[in-house]
């Protein structure tokens, strides 16, 4: 009865494995025949991961010299000219002067707690100059309702969104009137009223976290918030961050990764980080689209 038992196991094993042959055959005549009902020429197949590729009959590299750079977006010019009237935004006055007024006040607020900072008064911090108005102008174009996952330098979005200079220093100094009461690094910000999330030390956490809240806020029936994430050049040479692109991309999330490139990443140059067309330029190789400005 068991040698019966044995040769109907393997008689089953094997007409399984001659049907999956069979369907592997289909697969592939499928790829490459797609056309032959049209009588085309078969010129293009749909394998999986190439679904638009076409064949050719000489090796073909795909070499970083050969992909146009992606240009950059600019609106107004070092002269403070705007070069084409039609992408002029044209804000209210009452907008250019709190943006303005948040600019100023980002970097005079930097220039106190670094220099409390160099004094010993406070046992760290990181300034935000000269990257001001990448702050101000993402946060103005968000809703208040859109959550943001930022790192060491997004003050400018909390002082958008109305924390406080109180607040920045109380979260600093670590004192009784801390939201975190003492329990964070300072520059570790963060706000549930304001939607920005406490910023985490180690580096591109925030990166797949953003991610996953933008796929939970997906999952919401008339969801109309985004998530947007900032981090450096730095950040992105982590593995978190090539995770969450691709999390991301295949699951539609409404994120958006905000990345500034300031040249260094503590001391190593851009340069020595990555190859090719920068950040900005991985977001075809994943499906995603991009803005360099």
């Amino acid at each position: 009865m068991s040698l019966v038992r044995s040769l109907s196991t393997v008689l089953a094993r094997r007409l399984n494995f001659v049907r999956s042959v069979q369907s592997v055959k289909c697969l592939s005549s499928d790829a490459t025949a797609q056309n032959a009902s049209s009588g085309g020429s078969m010129l293009h197949a749909r394998f999986p991961g190439a679904q638009d590729a076409s064949f050719v009959t000489a090796p073909k590299l795909s070499l970083p010299a050969s992909i146009e750079p992606i240009p950059i977006y600019r609106v107004m010019n070092s002269d403070g000219t705007v070069e084409d009237p039609t992408q002029d935004p044209n804000l209210d006055e009452a907008t250019v002067s709190k943006m303005f007024r948040d600019m100023v006040l980002l970097n005079t607020m930097d220039k106190i707690l670094y220099e409390s900072q160099r004094q010993g008064r406070i046992s760290f911090y990181m300034t935000n100059f000269g990257e001001e108005a990448s702050h101000i102008g993402s946060a103005a174009a968000l809703s208040p309702e859109d959550w943001v996952y930022g790192q060491y330098r997004e003050g400018g979005v909390l002082v958008w969104r109305g924390f406080t200079i109180s607040d920045f220093i109380n979260q600093c100094y670590g004192n009784a009137e801390d939201q975190g009461k003492g329990r964070q690094m300072p520059v570790h910000y963060g706000s549930r009223k304001l939607n920005f999330v406490t910023i985490s030390s180690p580096l591109a956490t925030q990166i797949p976290q953003a991610a996953g809240a933008a796929y939970a806020f997906k999952l919401q029936p008339n969801n109309k918030r985004c998530v947007v994430t900032y981090f450096g050049e730095g950040a992105a040479s982590e593995g978190d961050t090539h995770a969450a692109f691709n999390f991301a991309a295949t699951l539609d999330c409404p994120v958006i990764f905000f990345c500034r490139n300031n040249g260094f990443a503590i001391s190593t140059p851009s340069k020595e980080q990555y190859r090719g067309d920068g950040i900005a330029g991985r977001a075809s190789g994943y499906g995603m689209a991009a803005l360099r400005f």
